[in-house]
């Protein structure tokens, strides 16, 4: 059916399109911010997820370096052993293995956020046996040279306890488990970081991302 308009009338126009655009606009007012909330979580958590496989390898490459020098060839913590200096410098190849990973090309770890290296002797199930623990805290330059005294090898970690000598650490008949823990806070870093910061302060900004690795000390002979 057609229209016919008579001279002196109004022309027909649909009245319902400006109103679907104004309904268009406000719908994708409403949307954009809960995409773009849901696009910085994405981008969040897979930044975070990059951070804790590093982590992890770092723990993993530490734990295999401790299981393949076990004791140093220590027959026991007396000084008069002949391989006490190399029963001394297990932890440091330990620590120099973890921060190797931590510091590679292409890693995205922030080391002034990884705070501690913890060396333990662990239970079956991973955990920590008493107090038999070494703790290395980061120290960036200022930790032990790793061979020849230059400092390039320099580490950046320094040792500040030790509750579990390498020259102590068993073998054989009955090898112990020995556990690598990286100590890592990751900071958010994208505008996220904003949000965060309104609805729960600074320390929501920041999580723990720590990492272990549980082997049995098979030293390599």
């Amino acid at each position: 059916m057609r229209l016919h308009r008579r001279p002196g009338d109004q022309a027909i126009r649909p009245d319902h399109e400006p109103r679907e655009r104004g309904q268009a606009l406000v719908e994708f007012a409403l949307v954009l911010p809960i995409a773009l909330f849901l696009l910085l979580i994405m981008l969040e958590v897979g930044l975070a997820f990059s951070h804790k496989l590093t982590v992890g390898y770092a723990s993993r490459e530490g734990a295999r370096t401790a299981a393949a020098l076990g004791n140093g060839g220590a027959a026991s913590c007396s000084g008069s052993d002949p391989n006490a200096a190399a029963a001394a410098a297990v932890d440091k190849q330990i620590v120099a293995a973890t921060q190797r990973i931590l510091k590679s090309p292409g890693s995205d770890i922030k080391m002034n956020r990884v705070s501690q290296i913890r060396i333990y002797k662990a239970t079956s199930t991973g955990s920590q046996v008493g107090s038999y623990v070494n703790v290395w805290t980061y120290t960036p330059g200022a930790g032990p040279d790793i061979d020849d005294g230059s400092t390039v090898d320099k580490l950046d970690f320094s040792q500040q306890s030790v509750g579990w000598p390498a020259c102590s650490r068993v073998f054989n008949p009955t090898p112990d488990s020995i556990g690598v823990q990286v100590v890592y806070s990751y900071q958010l870093t994208t505008p996220l970081v904003a949000i965060a910061q309104l609805i729960g302060g600074t320390q929501a900004t920041t999580y723990a991302l720590n990492d272990q690795t549980i082997m049995a000390v098979n030293p390599t002979q």
